[in-house]
């Protein structure tokens, strides 16, 4: 069995009551660096976990490739890739445009951003972001980690390259803001709807609306205590905000 490189152990000094010293895991960060038909492209911190998912959703997202098939090959070893691309000047085309009828009941986007939320290793070092790729009735196609949000989402993009998975009959979730450069990305891959648990910026916002995305952010549980005469109880209401194509939700 591969070793686990995702999270290692590191010592530290713990200050509360008493001054002692202490062991924890945590996130791991590796320098991938990127090597195109012999040229350096990019060093991309990552953390260790789908790096190839990682390398192709990443020239995706960058519009180096349209699709899987125009990689001739890609290999990993020590902290290097090296890919192969067709020999061409010209990066992939993109349409702006969605073109989707797809559409999920609330329900859906709540448990597909519940479900990248439960991180086993951002419950035991809070340094990870998580993104999800899901199907109608939030079944998930892929979930992944990364210590950023964008490296994550570019996993998940990856492995459905890879998987050749329709991505127009999909939703993604995502534990980062979806600010300019991550709607993009979605964008270009066609995906129709994206969650998350965080916020939206204004030019998010413009570039969902000229694309035709749905973006939803603030997708939360929220307790709330209501006190009794007799007792005080706690209850759950769920809650988001539809900032683009509210149409893709049925409420």
């Amino acid at each position: 069995m591969s070793k686990d490189r995702s999270v290692e152990w590191v010592e530290y000094t713990k200050v509360n009551a008493e001054v002692t010293k202490a062991k924890e895991r945590v996130v791991t960060e590796l320098g991938l660096s990127i090597i195109i038909n012999g040229r350096h492209f990019a060093t991309a911190m990552i953390t260790p976990m789908m790096e190839k998912e990682f390398i192709i959703g990443h020239l995706f997202g960058q519009g180096i490739i349209e699709n899987i098939v125009d990689i001739e090959s890609i290999t990993v070893k020590d902290n290097i890739a090296e890919v192969t691309l067709p020999k061409k000047e010209d990066k992939a085309k993109w349409s702006p445009e969605i073109h989707s009828d797809f559409k999920v009941s609330r329900e859906d986007i709540f448990d597909g951003v519940n479900a990248i939320l439960k991180s086993k290793i951002y419950a035991e070092t809070e340094a990870i972001h998580s993104a999800g790729l899901f199907k109608r009735g939030a079944e998930p196609i892929c979930i992944a980690e990364d210590i950023g949000r964008h490296n994550a989402l570019d996993k998940v993009i990856g492995y459905a390259l890879i998987n050749k998975i329709d991505f127009r009959n999909t939703f993604a979730a995502s534990t980062g803001r979806m600010v300019s450069d991550m709607v993009s990305k979605i964008c270009r891959a066609n995906i129709p709807i994206v969650a998350t648990k965080t916020a939206v910026t204004k030019l998010g916002v413009e570039i969902g609306e000229r694309c035709g995305l749905t973006i939803i952010g603030f997708v939360r549980d929220i307790g709330m205590k209501i006190t009794t005469d007799t007792d005080v109880r706690i209850t759950i209401e769920r809650e988001m905000k539809i900032y683009t194509n509210p149409k893709r939700i049925l409420c």
